[in-house]
């Protein structure tokens, strides 16, 4: 059987996963240069020809929705709020029919700006990416001095109803794998839902090292005994250092999501921990991705790609980019391969993939 034979309306790979939910990005600029993604300098941004125009997206998605089953789009970067047309593209993207669930991954800068329109257009909720509470190492750490812009998108995003709200945060060892409690008691006084994302070997700079990465169970026991929470972080949160969490797992099914979550104190907050090096869902993964210049990509940690963008622009139906898509997928390997001694990071870095 090929993948264009007996695999019509899913994008099934050869193991049996289906992919139901499309990560798009919208460009690969970022207005922030966060130190575990790229230089100060920022990377050699696409040249405009080679970015997808908005229609051209809208038409993607709409074949992966009308024709291949995805449920679930959500829209990445590079950040992408700085695409001038993410509203007509969301508004587009939220009348089709079956009309899919609308996401969007963002750093928050403009966020407070552009949630009401976003909410408007159909947008259904935000993750929004925020490593720590202390101005001063949000400035280190993205080298931009923009933490109460973050702060206002969340609050933002909340008021316009774009929830649930999710912080994404990333902990580095020696950097701010100390403010895990205080960035857990901040999103609950504020109601948002905390994903601790475990850093993967995706910056440009493929400086990358497991031995410094904060693991998944680390993570969790930082947040039950408490830690060491930054002063700030306290201020902001409310929250007393050394103060920990009862953490007892979720009972509600998992599925494909990537986060494993725990009740909090009994909840019904939770707080999840995205493990993709130490804790892998590979076997569970749901996700296609279309990058910003119209590739797709079967797993975030693939080596190669599919073209889309050549084959629309020379005229392909949308049966063809359909059957390419399939085709793209039925390829997807068993799993990201990490812990394999031969695993090569990808050329591009999460900026230019979309998360």
């Amino acid at each position: 059987m090929t993948a264009a034979r007996g695999t019509d309306g899913v994008l099934v790979d050869r193991y049996g996963r289906v992919a139901r939910d499309l990560r798009v990005s919208l460009t690969d600029k970022c207005n922030l240069r966060c130190t575990y993604c790229m230089p100060a300098e920022g990377l050699p941004w696409l040249a405009g020809p080679q970015l997808l125009s908005d229609d051209e997206i809208v038409r993607l998605v709409r074949v992966a929705v009308e024709r291949l089953g995805v449920t679930e789009v959500r829209f990445t970067g590079g950040e992408p709020l700085i695409r001038p047309g993410v509203v007509g593209i969301v508004a587009a993207v939220a009348a089709l029919e079956p009309r899919p669930r609308i996401s969007l991954t963002t750093n928050g800068l403009g966020l407070d700006r552009l949630a009401p329109a976003l909410r408007a257009a159909g947008l259904d909720r935000v993750n929004v990416s925020l490593d720590t509470l202390d101005a001063a190492r949000f400035a280190r750490l993205t080298r931009r001095d923009r933490l109460a812009d973050v702060l206002a998108g969340l609050a933002g995003a909340a008021a316009a109803g774009l929830t649930p709200v999710k912080i994404n945060s990333v902990l580095m060892r020696g950097v701010n794998d100390d403010e895990a409690p205080a960035l857990l008691r901040f999103a609950l006084a504020h109601g948002y839902e905390l994903r601790f994302i475990e850093q993967m070997p995706l910056d440009a700079q493929h400086g990358w090292d497991r031995a410094a990465m904060v693991t998944a169970d680390e993570i969790l026991a930082t947040l039950r005994t408490g830690g060491d929470a930054s002063t700030e972080g306290n201020a902001r949160s409310g929250g007393d250092a050394g103060t920990g969490f009862d953490l007892t797992p979720d009972p509600a099914e998992r599925g494909a999501a990537p986060a494993e979550t725990w009740l909090v104190d009994g909840g019904p907050a939770r707080v999840g921990v995205i493990g993709s090096v130490t804790r892998p869902f590979c076997g569970d993964c749901d996700r296609t991705r279309l990058t910003a210049d119209g590739q797709v990509r079967a797993c975030l940690f693939a080596t190669e790609e599919s073209d889309l963008r050549g084959a629309l622009r020379a005229g392909a139906d949308d049966d063809e980019l359909a059957r390419r898509w399939r085709a793209a997928m039925w390829g997807k390997r068993a799993g990201h391969g990490i812990d394999d001694p031969t695993f090569l990071q990808p050329a591009r870095p999460m900026s230019a993939i979309g998360g």
